[in-house]
């Protein structure tokens, strides 16, 4: 019997035979324009790249090997499916897919048809420099693990009216995956994501969508540095937990920037959501840290609702039409350890200079009930009467309907970096 050792060597020797022997036989093979490629892939050996020429493949291809097709740098090499079914099915691991156009899949929502579709068995699939245009789904992530869907231009069909278009990117079950600095546009969602963990959605910009960032039954996962201008929704977080929803910016939202629904245990912080008929509206979501955030020129700031143990402070609420709209009767404490919030329509001294105000900031008095029941009454904010239920109130809390209190206020708008980055895209 050979000694521990002895064998333990040969077998690192049989391992580094193998691994030279497959980079032996791995091989760059040019495929002209026109080609089988479904053919020119059946022939290859795994790990071979497939160099396209410029010029139009047949599409609905499977790929069900370890291969890297890869087109010029401009993307001219196109791959053209049938209108029917997945224009690419990527089948096997460490497929990587790269400066490509990818057309014309199939548009079957319940056959799940894409333009990419990554199969459970696509470990570490790799879609990059991409233009996927004009199919039902643009990239679909079903069941795979660690795929990396990166610097992609993902354009939906726009003959087709939103709800019968697919997400740009579509994520179900797929732990560990990254969908990062895309360009997404023309969708139903841009990322829509169900039922999957550990996740990373960042740096992406969405336009022409209806929700930018769809989350459903989502945890332990993070959306982070995104832009989304002029979209139904700009982030949708839906039944998850454990999330990081951090420096993003939503601009001119038709109705919500941000959007927290039954979100549990998360961080929502150094966002700016500006323009919408609801800069957030916070919804059966418990236990949420909101921080260090800017919702401005919104109808209303900040819609909150059936929640519980949320901990706000440090953000900026800037113009505004109303500030909070709180749906309860209960009194709540919007600042934390002596820091609250920035309220631009806050009228108050700092006599000590510590930059906190000295007077308690309460949104939510008799007269904003009645506005928010009855629209109209915003004709009378600046009348007389209205003047003196307001000094009333103040002069006797005991009188306020309940609501949000701040109790230390902050006088100037907090500095942060996604502020910054917003204003350099105005």
């Amino acid at each position: 019997m050979r000694p521990p050792t002895v064998l333990r060597g040969f077998c690192l020797w049989l391992g580094a035979l193998a691994a030279s022997h497959g980079a032996v036989r791995a091989a760059t093979i040019d495929v002209p324009a026109g080609s089988d490629l479904q053919a020119a892939i059946a022939a290859a050996s795994p790990g071979d790249v497939l160099h396209l020429a410029a010029g139009d493949y047949p599409g609905n291809l499977i790929i069900d090997k370890p291969l890297t097709l890869q087109g010029p740098a401009d993307r001219s090499a196109q791959i053209l499916g049938e209108r029917t079914g997945r224009t690419v099915w990527i089948q096997a691991e460490d497929v990587v897919l790269r400066h490509l156009t990818v057309r014309h899949s199939g548009l079957s929502l319940p056959d799940m048809d894409a333009g990419v579709f990554l199969d459970k068995t696509a470990t570490r699939a790799h879609i990059v420099e991409n233009n996927i245009i004009d199919n039902s789904v643009g990239v679909y992530l079903w069941g795979v693990q660690d795929a990396l869907v990166e610097h992609n231009r993902i354009i939906g069909n726009t003959g087709l009216r939103v709800n019968e278009r697919g997400n740009g990117v579509t994520v179900w079950n797929a732990p560990g995956s990254k969908v990062v600095d895309n360009e997404i546009s023309e969708g139903r969602d841009g990322i829509y994501s169900n039922n999957s963990s550990k996740n990373l959605f960042a740096r992406n910009v969405f336009r022409d969508v209806r929700y930018s960032v769809h989350y459903m039954y989502t945890n332990n996962s993070e959306v982070s540095d995104n832009i989304s201008l002029g979209n139904e929704i700009g982030f949708a977080i839906m039944f998850s937990r454990h999330i990081k929803v951090t420096n993003n910016i939503a601009t001119q939202s038709k109705f919500q920037g941000l959007m927290l629904n039954a979100t549990d245990y998360s961080t929502i912080s150094g966002n700016v959501m500006v323009g919408a008929e609801k800069c957030v509206f916070i919804y059966n979501s418990n236990f949420n840290i909101l921080a260090d955030n800017l919702f401005q020129d919104c109808e209303i700031g900040v819609h909150y609702t059936g929640s519980e143990g949320n901990e706000i402070s440090g953000n900026a609420f800037v113009q505004n039409q109303n500030q909070v709209k709180y749906v309860g009767t209960r009194y709540i404490e919007w600042s934390k350890d002596g820091r609250g919030n920035y309220w631009s329509d806050l009228s108050a001294f700092d006599l000590d200079g510590d930059g906190i105000a000295d007077t308690a900031y309460r949104p939510n008095g008799i007269i904003d009930q009645v506005v928010w029941r009855a629209p109209n009454a915003r004709l009378l904010l600046n009348s007389p009467a209205v003047t003196i239920v307001r000094w009333a109130q103040s002069q006797f809390p005991a009188i306020l309907p309940g609501g949000v209190i701040d109790s230390a206020p902050l006088m100037a708008i907090p500095d942060t970096p996604t502020r910054k980055k917003f204003e350099t895209l105005q």
